[in-house]
């Protein structure tokens, strides 16, 4: 038997224990918390440290608006920002953090390399809130004109699948393209010195330059892409504290309610916290759809394995992961032995 066949066999196996510990059937819509999850033991919670970047929407609100201190009164919450996903999870992996959101990328990429973390939750997909851009005055007109251009992007971000994806629905080659690895404000000033050709980006960082210089999208992730959105957790962290997964991702949801249904309140808690324009955060939750947030459903854990088989494939990541064998289970604890 084949090292592939045998890996999916593995992978098969996961996803039924998750879909049977859950009472899926199938790939569904992202669940509430449930009753057991929420009364589930779990040690007192003294510290709390969470990651977040400005494109957050549903953390920065819980933020500003404190309703995790409210909840949990006797414990130190810190909120600690990130430029992207990559910095974030490296922080999470060395104990500085015991929660954080990131893209779809920056999970596999840590897999890969090793780190120990869980995914504990996951936001639906925000397929328009990334894009490939170039300026407006850009001789490049299609996906295929990338060939031998530089493109910016930050390593190991969502960003970095998004040009995967977009490099091969143009029917090139990775190495086609010259990757320039920079974080988002580094990509930014490249960008509009003509330092580079090209930018795979996300929001807020994607409306603020649109709005600014009004360059060109390319694509956007729609079709290639999901953008997914994932909440982990330091292993250590999820197998202490399943009530406090729970609570927080019932105040993560009550924030989206708020985007939905207050939407000028909430721009206003985003801007207040960012520094961003009321217009930038308008533009970039239009682009975001209703994001509550729950545990990790099987079709989604099927999406991730595509992205990390797609890095294993172009050998930007060392070795192959199983995405499956790290999605945490308050019940049975799967995930919850090294591989």
């Amino acid at each position: 038997m084949s090292t592939r066949t045998i890996a999916r066999r593995r992978l098969l196996q996961l996803l039924a224990v998750t879909a049977s510990t859950w009472g899926l059937g199938g790939p569904v819509a992202l669940a509430q918390p449930t009753s057991s999850a929420s009364s589930a033991s779990s040690e007192p919670l003294q510290q709390l440290r969470i990651g977040y970047q400005k494109s957050a929407a549903n953390l920065v609100i819980v933020k500003q608006s404190g309703w995790l201190e409210k909840r949990f009164p006797n414990a130190k919450i810190t909120w600690i920002e990130f430029p992207a996903g990559p910095q974030l999870l490296e922080a999470l992996s060395v104990g500085s953090l015991e929660f954080g959101l990131t893209g779809d990328s920056p999970p596999v990429f840590a897999q890969a390399a090793g780190k120990d973390l869980v995914y504990v939750g996951a936001e639906p997909p925000k397929p328009d809130s990334s894009a490939v851009l170039v300026l407006k005055e850009s001789t490049i007109r299609t996906l295929a004109d990338l060939k031998g251009r530089k493109v910016a992007l930050q390593k190991g971000s969502s960003a970095h699948y998004l040009l995967v994806r977009a490099v091969e629905k143009a029917g090139l080659q990775w190495s086609d393209i010259q990757p320039v690895y920079l974080a988002p404000a580094d990509a930014r000033a490249a960008f509009e010195r003509g330092s580079v050709d090209a930018w795979a980006i996300w929001d807020p960082f994607y409306a603020a330059t649109e709005l600014a210089i009004q360059p060109r999208a390319l694509t956007t992730g729609r079709g290639l892409s999901g953008n997914n959105s994932f909440y982990l957790a330091s292993r250590p962290f999820a197998d202490k504290h399943a009530a406090v997964i729970a609570a927080l991702f019932e105040e993560l949801t009550r924030a989206d309610r708020l985007v939905q249904q207050a939407r000028a309140a909430a721009i206003k808690l985003i801007a207040d916290f960012s520094g961003l324009d009321a217009g930038i955060v308008s533009l970039f939750l239009q682009r975001r759809p209703p994001s509550p947030v729950g545990p990790i459903q099987p079709a989604t854990v099927i999406d991730q394995q595509r992205v990390a088989d797609a890095f294993h494939k172009l050998g930007l990541i060392p070795k192959p992961v199983e995405v499956a064998r790290i999605v945490w289970r308050p019940d049975t604890r799967l995930a919850s032995t090294k591989p």
